[in-house]
């Protein structure tokens, strides 16, 4: 980063040095009262409690998932409803009946209103408002039109040739290496650096702007401990201060005529469409990182699960067509984004259970993905799978994933052009999953280029 960059950084981490007692309220109102009821239902043997608090469940959700299905297509333990049911799931996320509620629905009223006031907006994250995950028509129909522009079909199909020359050049750098870290230098470079392409951002700042999304993904996750949110906090916290001198270096550029790209667009509208600082921070911020998240872990999914399916692996190098379908079978198999919690805005009734306004349920994305009603032999991996495209991995309705086209074409072109470059590749070491519950992927996924040696 830039000097002018680093000296906004510097003064982001004095601020949160100083900002100690409010940042806690924030934690305490948004997790930390949260976690304590949480963890009080995971001591009592709930198995809702159970699935966001066991760091076993996390790393392994399946079995509970099928333990939760079991129990109904609907679940509920006097705080939350559950469900992994697809068609419950499906019917949840397209109903006008049930939103986000503004990140904090779960809360009572007045302390949603409390959270609001002690919440600093240059640590806003994904989950918080006015983040297109956080709120609900009309105000996300308003975000949603001007970012769409960036991600309709045509202007996907030609980042074709884009994707395709980044996946070339990050494989020539690893030409030399026989064993390097996927994720490092492969799964999450090829998406950085379309996305920000897209989005205006300089080269030298991309890695540092991948660390911090890292660090800030966990506020995707409930019941945050206090040294987990302070992480974040910073995080983010960077991120706003470094997005700040971005805007302003993309509205007043040196040759004094403002670029194409998304951001630059966002920033220059006017009229009633025209975004306000904090919006065009959490619009930018949440398709930066919702730009690369989704991608590196869907990368990084299909090479372990092809490791584990050579046979399908062969299949794929002698028929590159199936490569698209392949990626479907990956976000279904194993979702990127495992669950998503709405809540109910009026009384309202699903699968013959009645939902009162502001009663939460959870809708385990990797459960519904796993539905035998849905998919035959459903925890079996198939790339050749004739419905896999029928997963709810991009979520549904109206908060479904903008950038699903661009993931999927990044995925099928970065898993080609590597097995095509690698056809011996295979994982060689330990994989270390991320500890996030939301997101599933790999911090780490050590692989080797030369052929696999027979113990």
């Amino acid at each position: 980063m830039s000097s002018p960059d680093l000296a906004l950084v510097r003064r982001s981490r004095l601020r949160t040095a100083l900002d100690t007692p409010r940042s806690f309220a924030a934690w305490g109102l948004a997790h930390g009262l949260q976690r304590a009821m949480i963890q009080r239902g995971a001591r009592r043997g709930d198995l809702i409690s159970r699935m966001v608090m066991d760091p076993s469940l996390r790393r392994d959700p399946f079995p509970a998932y099928e333990e939760l299905r079991g129990r109904g297509v609907i679940s509920a333990n006097g705080l939350i409803s559950a469900s992994v049911d697809h068609a419950v799931v499906n019917e949840v996320l397209r109903s006008d009946a049930f939103g986000t509620a503004g990140g904090q629905g779960e809360l009572p009223k007045p302390l949603q209103w409390l959270h609001h006031k002690v919440i600093d907006p240059e640590t806003l994250g994904p989950v918080d408002p006015p983040s297109m995950l956080a709120v609900d028509p009309p105000l996300h129909t308003r975000y949603r039109k001007q970012v769409a522009r960036a991600f309709t079909a045509r202007k996907v199909g030609r980042m074709s040739d884009r994707v395709e020359q980044v996946a070339a050049d990050l494989l020539d750098d690893l030409a030399g290496p026989e064993s390097f870290d996927l994720v490092d230098r492969y799964a999450s470079q090829l998406p950085v650096t379309v996305i920000a392409d897209l989005l205006g951002v300089r080269e030298q700042d991309r890695g540092r702007l991948l660390e911090l999304g890292n660090e800030a993904a966990v506020t995707l996750d409930p019941g945050l401990t206090w040294g987990q949110f302070r992480r974040a906090e910073q995080a983010l916290r960077e991120m706003h201060a470094w997005f700040a001198g971005h805007v302003d270096r993309l509205v007043a550029p040196s040759d004094g005529q403002p670029g194409d790209d998304l951001i630059s667009q966002l920033a220059l509208l006017d009229g009633p469409d025209r975004l306000d600082r904090v919006e065009l921070h959490q619009v930018g911020l949440l398709v930066l990182a919702a730009g690369f998240e989704t991608t590196v872990n869907l990368i990084g999914n299909a090479v372990a699960m092809l490791d584990a399916h050579p046979d399908q692996l062969r299949w794929l190098q002698d028929n590159p067509d199936g490569w698209g379908n392949a990626v479907d079978e990956v976000l279904r198999h194993q979702s990127p984004v495992q669950l998503t919690l709405r809540i109910a805005l009026r009384e309202t009734e699903v699968a013959g259970r009645r939902f009162e306004p502001g009663h939460g349920i959870l809708l385990y994305l990797g459960g519904a993905n796993r539905d035998p009603a849905v998919f035959d032999d459903p925890a079996a991996f198939d790339v050749t799978r004739p419905n896999a495209d029928q997963h709810v991995a991009f979520s549904a309705g109206v908060h479904y994933c903008l950038g699903a086209s661009l993931a999927r074409l990044e995925a099928a072109a970065a898993l080609r052009a590597l097995y095509e470059r690698f056809p011996d590749l295979h994982v060689s070491g330990t994989p270390e999953r991320r500890p996030t519950r939301v997101l599933r992927g790999f911090e780490r996924l050590p692989v080797a280029t030369g052929a696999r040696v027979s113990a």
